[in-house]
């Protein structure tokens, strides 16, 4: 098994060369102190290609190992975030992805993939049987159709794929508010299952052949109507 520099801690290694060797040469010092943290750089660099690697054939487990290895050395590195966010959202550990590609989104706001993945993530974390007596649920709805719609306004463009899952999010939202319906609420869960249509009728005008969205509509028609 080898043994990368990262794997120590560095820091008491440093302090006890410098001591040792400081009062000899200084030059030693530095020498051994640039031979270290080309050492932890090479270590750095490395878990980022394995993680890549198992990324790019899809072994999304393996890619998760190395790639929090680089996150760890290097929390900044965008092209990391991307493939680990996504390797999470693959490996269905949506709690992390949330947070991986909330902190992609920090350092890169126009990233409308972040949101979509995030927004995805979040739905699914709606939709968790465990999370059923989680109050927290309802957040999670309300911030995967912010994030849909967030997506759609830095593509530029209404993607079909996107406008799919948004409407998905708008009739699960409904259909959860309809649980315990008030008549406070009924005309919210009303309008949650109106944009869910409309996001799907959007997607007809591209692909009107979609049987399943044919299908939603019908359903989500079928769930406003109960509610009237």
């Amino acid at each position: 098994m080898y043994l990368f520099a990262s794997d120590i801690n560095i820091v008491p290694l440093i302090i006890e060369v410098k001591y040792c060797v400081m009062k000899f040469d200084k030059k030693i010092f530095f020498s051994v102190l640039i031979l270290l943290f080309s050492e932890v750089a090479f270590a750095q660099g490395n878990y980022e290609k394995m993680g890549t690697q198992a990324f790019m054939r899809s072994d999304y487990k393996v890619a998760i190992v190395q790639l929090e290895k680089a996150d760890d050395s290097n929390p900044g590195n965008l092209n990391v975030l991307k493939m680990l966010g996504y390797s999470y959202f693959q490996c269905a550990d949506f709690g992390n992805a949330v947070e991986a590609y909330s902190r992609l989104i920090e350092l890169k706001a126009n990233d409308y993939a972040a949101y979509y993945y995030r927004g995805k993530a979040r739905l699914n974390l709606a939709n968790d049987p465990k999370e059923s007596a989680n109050q927290m649920r309802e957040s999670f709805y309300v911030a995967s159709i912010k994030d849909f719609t967030k997506a759609i306004d830095l593509s530029g463009e209404e993607d079909v794929q996107i406008l799919q899952n948004r409407g998905i999010a708008y009739k699960d939202y409904g259909i959860f508010k309809s649980y315990k319906i008030k008549k406070t609420e009924k005309m919210a869960c009303i309008g949650l299952f109106n944009n869910s249509i409309v996001d799907f009728q959007k997607v007809l005008t591209v692909q009107p052949l979609r049987k399943d969205i044919i299908g939603l509509i019908d359903y989500v028609k079928a769930q406003s109507a109960s509610l009237k």
